[in-house]
């Protein structure tokens, strides 16, 4: 076990060595940890992963905590407020018409996939993930208001999405057990309570962090360790009293970041923490959960991920910003760009670790397959797509918009080396090599 411990870590330093170089050819950190772990595991056979139930189960619930409180607490209500009719017509009725949608294509289309079980699999596939796509959210040639639209929607329909999969796990498992203990009426109380401790201990967090730095009794660097442990608090202290972790983190940090407490620095040790745990589930995605699912593949649940990828989050999209005022050309790249990444990887995991082998192996091996096509086709096509857009945005005669500054980007996005990225991109544009 150390070995393989010690492997990981020298990936993941050879990694940060060479991410400039990787980043030339558009290699982001997702796709890079989930072929390596492919590469390793089944490939050469050197990375023997069996990890407990509960290492996978603590390394997923972490992950996602930290990921809901940090994306939520960076949101900037008046950055936003321009552009706020399209954040809300996306998370509020593009997110939900894509579950639904999902739900109904899961049922019709997935052999023993009915119910709970259906509302799964289209949650857990609803939120997107930025990262997917990095080469084109720091790519200056598309619009600044694009990708914020994108990033923006990424980094806040985890959280809208994460109570539907709460309940519809819940339901699968109170299908399969005599037991009422994780039935959806249990879990809908879970989530109200989430809801309500989450606001107050977010607000009381946040005013009290604003208050000490006022005051000088502490400074921004030390208080980044705080919030570190402040956010995974809010995961723990919600389950000791019976609520919903992941519910109390998101709204947690979005309590937190209103009270203008979270300044960047601040948040920058949860992001980079946030980060490097989001990479070991990347690797563990590709060690284990995608040979495991593919055990289980069918015809059916390939066919979904290509409809996932599609249709399921094409027309959602294109419906909710109906009137918008925004063009054909834009809807279909906004369309496009909802790559399925950590979330749903962290979904899936939860899946087989709370669900007995043959629940979930008619439905995790459908949310593998769509992260994992997701990963090439995404990968592949974000610079090429992302310069074809912006050549035909561009008005006649004006170049490009090449604001890459924080308003192009209001949420960090997931995944190391996009820096590198956007640096390059800049300087090209400037005439540096």
């Amino acid at each position: 076990m150390d070995g393989i411990f010690s492997l990981i870590l020298l990936l993941l330093f050879l990694w940060s060595l060479f991410s400039q170089r990787l980043a030339r050819v558009e290699l982001t950190a997702p796709v890079a940890f989930v072929l390596l772990g492919l590469l390793l595991s089944e490939g050469l056979g050197v990375l023997d992963l069996a990890p407990s139930p509960e290492t996978v189960r603590t390394l997923a619930e972490v992950t996602l905590a930290w990921v809901l409180f940090t994306d939520a607490a960076r949101l900037s209500f008046r950055a936003l407020r321009p552009e706020l009719g399209l954040y809300v017509r996306l998370l509020l009725l593009g997110l939900p018409l894509c579950i639904g949608l999902g739900t109904l294509l899961a049922v019709g289309l997935l052999p023993g996939v009915s119910g709970w079980a259906a509302l799964y699999v289209a949650a857990a596939l609803a939120p997107t993930d930025a990262a997917l796509g990095a080469t084109m959210m720091v790519d200056p040639v598309v619009p600044a208001r694009i990708r914020r639209l994108i990033n923006v929607e990424s980094g806040l329909n985890d959280g809208i999405a994460t109570p539907f999969v709460v309940l519809a796990l819940a339901g699968v498992a109170a299908a399969g057990s005599t037991s009422d203990t994780h039935s959806p009426g249990s879990a809908l109380v879970e989530l109200a309570i989430g809801l309500g401790y989450g606001t107050a201990f977010g607000l009381i967090a946040g005013y009290g962090l604003r208050f000490a730095l006022r005051k000088g009794w502490a400074t921004e660097d030390v208080a980044g360790t705080g919030v570190l442990a402040l956010a995974l608090l809010s995961y723990t202290s919600a389950i000791a009293i019976g609520g919903n972790g992941f519910v109390a983190a998101f709204v947690a940090g979005l309590a937190f970041g209103s009270t203008h407490g979270a300044r960047q620095r601040v948040l920058l040790f949860v992001e980079q923490s946030a980060s490097l745990f989001s990479v070991l589930v990347w690797l563990l995605f590709g060690a284990v959960l995608v040979p495991a699912a593919f055990d289980h593949l069918t015809w059916q649940a390939a066919l979904y991920a290509v409809l996932s990828l599609t249709v399921v989050r094409m027309l959602p999209v294109a419906l909710s910003l109906i009137g918008s005022g925004l063009d054909r050309k834009t809807l279909l790249f906004v369309g496009w760009f909802g790559p399925r990444g950590l979330a749903s990887v962290i979904f899936g995991l939860l899946a087989v670790e709370e669900l007995a082998p043959p629940a979930w192996q008619s439905i995790v091996p459908v949310v593998a397959c769509t992260v994992l096509l997701s990963v090439v086709a995404h990968g592949i096509t974000s610079a090429p797509l992302a310069q074809r857009y912006g050549r035909a945005s561009a008005a006649p005669g004006t170049p490009p918009a090449s604001s890459d500054g924080p308003a192009a980007n209001d949420l960090p996005i997931r995944g190391m080396g996009t820096g590198s990225i956007g640096a390059r991109r800049r300087g090209r544009r400037d005439g540096h090599t």
